[in-house]
């Protein structure tokens, strides 16, 4: 997935500014597609200069003017061919399973302090992820569209289920650890 595509699937609700678009990133895919405010702002540039995008100025007292952006029919259609487009799978990168793969030179306790930090980390994700629901009811009830949301909750589930996963595998590696099966050092 691209950001451009990510933003044009917000703008299908409506007009934004970029403001609201990082506020709506962070209350509904963060957990699987994180974005900063610039690099919304340079993806609206470049979306509106591909014609998929315009932006009107709506002026304002006492503050700057605002970039107001809606999706143009060129921009639906876009949306529409990348939802239709059959996706590559493609592998994730992960520094801590490189850890992980070179860490035998580490002592016991070295290595179980790299798996009990994952592990409130998975743990702390997972707070997060089950706040989401009530974060989100306010789109929910804006949108007034039970399909869309579906879609949403499944997108959710899925990060839950995946952070459940790897917290119950990073649980069995301490336990293992501390249990003694862990071969020791040459």
């Amino acid at each position: 997935m691209s950001l451009d595509h990510a933003i044009l699937g917000f703008l299908q609700y409506g007009p934004s500014t970029g403001y609201d678009l990082k506020a709506i990133f962070d209350l509904s895919v963060q957990h699987f597609w994180p974005a900063d405010q610039s690099q919304i702002y340079r993806t609206l540039s470049r979306l509106t200069a591909q014609g998929f995008v315009e932006m009107e100025r709506v002026e304002q007292e006492e503050r700057p003017d605002r970039k107001v952006y809606r999706l143009t029919p060129a921009g639906v259609e876009e949306l529409q061919r990348w939802l239709t487009t059959p996706l590559p799978m493609k592998g994730g990168r992960s520094a801590q399973l490189v850890q992980v793969f070179f860490a035998a030179q580490l002592s016991d306790e070295e290595m179980l302090a790299i798996f009990r930090r994952a592990a409130e980390q998975c743990r702390a994700e997972l707070a997060q992820l089950r706040a989401i629901p009530a974060e989100a009811a306010t789109y929910r009830e804006a949108l007034d569209s039970p399909r869309d949301y579906f879609c949403w909750m499944l997108t959710l589930e899925c990060g839950m289920n995946m952070t459940a996963a790897h917290l119950a595998w990073l649980e069995s590696v301490i336990a293992r650890i501390e249990q003694g099966e862990l071969p020791r050092r040459r």
